[in-house]
């Protein structure tokens, strides 16, 4: 299985609230807040929509 680690490395200061919205269903609250989700397309959109504020990396659990 894979997963996703996801980092809010941006404020969501002045950001639009469609993206601010975005980042509270990833479940980040701040910056340095980290999340680990299961791989898939609806994450990857997500993750595309606000990718300047966030960095994720790819976890690979057995």
């Amino acid at each position: 299985m894979v997963e996703i680690k996801v980092t809010q490395i941006k404020s969501q200061i002045g950001a639009i609230p469609r993206h601010r919205k975005t980042l509270q269903a990833l479940g980040l609250k701040k910056i340095g807040s980290e999340r680990i989700h299961k791989d898939s397309p609806q994450l990857k959109g997500m993750l595309r929509a606000v990718r300047h504020l966030i960095k994720f990396e790819q976890i690979n659990n057995k």
